[in-house]
């Protein structure tokens, strides 16, 4: 069985249905197999500038994390990742963020946990090929 810990590339869905990995539509060139770090992916939505980073996809707890960058110059970062973040696979499991550091400014990172898991039990990386994470209202979108 195929596990998403060796993916070629991490999709990252911002705002409206924006999708970002090797399908198309990357801000970014999709990674090449290999090194986690690689996975990296940089979007902009409306005024703020979107990069998330797997931290543990190769050897994950129980939470799946990402570390999230978000920038803009155009006034306070204060939304809960937390309630506005999911993690979906292209095997149609789907998880809610369980964790996000809540701060504000104008550049906030931090990082982003979903469960390890299904609701079911299951392990969220086995069986499929494309991760995404979707993050809605970004920027206003």
């Amino acid at each position: 069985m195929r596990n998403l810990s060796r993916l070629s590339a991490l999709a990252l869905a911002l705002g409206a249905g924006l999708l970002l990995a090797a399908c198309g539509g990357a801000s970014e060139p999709p990674a090449a197999p290999g090194a986690q770090g690689d996975l990296s992916r940089t979007d902009n939505q409306g005024a703020v500038t979107v990069k998330v980073t797997p931290l543990n996809l190769a050897t994950p707890s129980a939470t799946l994390d990402f570390e999230v960058v978000l920038d803009t110059h155009s006034g306070e970062l204060t939304m809960d990742l937390k309630r506005l973040a999911l993690l979906r696979t292209d095997m149609g499991e789907e998880v809610r963020a369980v964790a996000w550091p809540v701060g504000s400014g104008h550049h906030y990172s931090g990082a982003l946990s979903f469960p390890a898991r299904t609701p079911s039990g299951k392990p969220l990386l086995e069986g499929g090929n494309t991760l995404t994470l979707v993050i809605n209202d970004i920027g206003g979108t």
